[in-house]
């Protein structure tokens, strides 16, 4: 077994409450320029909890409300201002110590972009928190790809070979992202169900969750349990199935998830 297990969290509703942020962005937005408060709903719908580009989303805003400004205007508006309303919670800074004090490795996996991500890590503390992570944009590869796992285990200082993946966990919320992705690669998963039922059919979670600090818990408990049966992996550090690739992987990957902002 590995002296540190390794311990990977997704970044957006997972350590930091991304939706409530933007929430509290787009409120701000309505009042600073005057709009009806009640469409907040519009706006949250408009934003499709992170997915949809924000070119996308304030391309939409301005056009709604004829506003002048470019939509570059608009997008380092809303940098500025869902950072300002980011934070890590108390009790997710106290789980992630918890691992660490249990001898766990720890790691971000992120979709998304290179800067407003690693904006987030900076901002809310996480980066002195863990011990590496790895963001879509600047690593070329997204989850469910099995290989931004791998790199993530590289770069916190594990070497993604051997039996690294039956030691390893994923913590996330989106599941055609960070479970799947946990189950193409061979690892352990925990999905924060944050009040919803599961519903893929062609791949589940080991374990489910409330919340962050629920989810640590129960890594932690279940650290000695068995280790699963092997997952639909892609090889060790940058290799590829070069042929015969299931069905099932196929479908998996074809659900490649947009970035979150």
């Amino acid at each position: 077994m590995l002296d540190m297990p390794l311990l990977l969290f997704d970044l957006d509703n997972t350590l930091l409450p991304r939706d409530a942020a933007f929430r509290a962005w787009a409120q701000d937005f309505l009042s600073e320029h005057d709009l009806p408060p009640g469409d907040l709903d519009w706006f949250v719908t408009l934003d499709g909890g992170g997915y949809v580009p924000r070119s996308t989303v304030l391309s939409a805003v301005r056009r709604r409300y004829g506003l002048d400004g470019s939509t570059e205007f608009l997008l380092a508006h809303y940098r500025r201002g869902i950072n300002s309303h980011i934070h890590c919670p108390p009790r997710h800074m106290e789980a992630l110590r918890a691992a660490r004090a249990a001898g766990w490795t720890l790691g971000i996996v992120s979709n998304g972009g290179t800067r407003p991500q690693l904006e987030k890590i900076r901002r809310t503390g996480l980066g002195p928190m863990v011990d590496g992570w790895v963001i879509s944009e600047e690593a070329d590869c997204v989850k469910p790809d099995p290989l931004i796992f791998e790199i993530a285990a590289q770069r916190c200082g594990i070497a993604p070979t051997g039996e690294w993946a039956a030691h390893t966990w994923m913590v996330g919320d989106h599941a055609p992202a960070d479970i799947a992705g946990a189950e193409l690669a061979g690892l352990r998963s925990v999905w924060l169900h944050h009040g919803r039922p599961w519903a893929e059919s062609g791949y589940r979670p080991t374990l489910k969750a409330a919340g962050l600090p629920e989810a640590v818990g129960q890594v932690l408990a279940a650290r000695n349990a068995p280790s699963p049966r092997p997952g639909i992996r892609a090889g060790g550090w940058g290799r590829r199935q070069a042929a015969g690739v299931p069905v099932r992987e196929t479908a998996l990957l074809s659900a490649r998830s947009g970035a979150r902002g």
